[in-house]
């Protein structure tokens, strides 16, 4: 991840922990319809921890991570359980989950990096297993307000990039607004893509 990005969720961990953000609530759902009951699923990004608290209410066995440090002890504190502390390029694991849940983190990846990451969240799957990521949409990368970087994809250059990555099917791309932290409304690229059989 870009260290300007990195540090600005290490400083701003306990701020950016106390939003709560529920319009992702049906993306959620149905995500989780995707995959069976007590399924394996990785967050990545899972910032305070809500969308982790969620899964693990409904009986999901989740494996919360973020990139921050400082962001993990808060969600940690919040689940009352450990979470790890996880870049994106250090994922290893090999067919382990059933679900992979990255909401609102994989924007942040570099572009020349993204298919590379979703290889290993690729390879991480269990065959059928389902993937949901979430982009602020745009025709180039950049800094927002805040210099958090972006890759600001279109969805066709997410449909490749995802190509490049493995093999998906039933790749579907929806689109949607959302306030970000810095209190401006971005349009949104919301993927949920299956790995194949």
């Amino acid at each position: 991840m870009d260290d300007d990005t990195l540090q600005f969720y290490r400083q701003n961990a306990e701020a950016y922990a106390k939003r709560e953000i529920t319009s992702r609530h049906a993306r959620l759902t149905k995500f989780l319809a995707l995959l069976p009951p007590g399924a394996a699923i990785l967050e990545l990004g899972c910032g305070a921890g809500g969308d982790s608290a969620e899964m693990l209410a409904r009986g999901f066995d989740v494996t919360p991570t973020d990139g921050s440090p400082e962001m993990a002890e808060v969600a940690s504190r919040r689940l009352g359980r450990p979470v790890k502390t996880l870049l994106f390029h250090d994922i290893d694991a090999n067919e382990a989950y059933h679900g992979v849940w990255a909401n609102a983190c994989l924007l942040h990846v570099p572009r020349d990096q993204l298919a590379n990451v979703l290889s290993l969240i690729h390879r991480a799957l269990k065959p059928g297993g389902a993937f949901y990521a979430s982009y602020k949409s745009g025709d180039g990368d950049g800094r927002d307000t805040l210099n958090r970087y972006y890759n600001y994809p279109t969805a066709d250059w997410l449909r490749a990039t995802y190509a490049q990555a493995g093999d998906w099917t039933d790749l579907s791309i929806e689109t949607g607004e959302v306030r970000g932290f810095d209190d401006a409304m971005a349009e949104m690229l919301f993927v949920l893509a299956r790995k194949s059989p």
